[in-house]
């Protein structure tokens, strides 16, 4: 899903909420929002709370393990 949105061309604004961290394993929780007009012309209007993992590699860099940008969506079964 965030290659799509991402690939939409359209600035993405982030406001982190809590970072919680465990040596070299992270969970970050934040909004984010994309908005503006697709390459299309269609009105963009795309958001939701992330609840992402990520781990710190042995050069200092953190990585995603888990990308969930609907991280509080209840998702049901389907």
């Amino acid at each position: 899903m965030i290659g799509r949105d991402i690939g939409l061309g359209l600035q993405l604004l982030t406001n982190v909420r809590h970072v919680f961290v465990a040596d070299d394993t992270a969970q970050i929780v934040l909004d984010w929002t994309i908005e503006g007009k697709s390459r299309d012309g269609n009105d963009v209007h795309l958001h939701g709370t992330a609840s992402d993992i990520v781990r710190r590699g042995a050069d200092g860099f953190w990585r995603y393990l888990i990308d969930n940008n609907q991280g509080t969506v209840v998702r049901h079964a389907g």
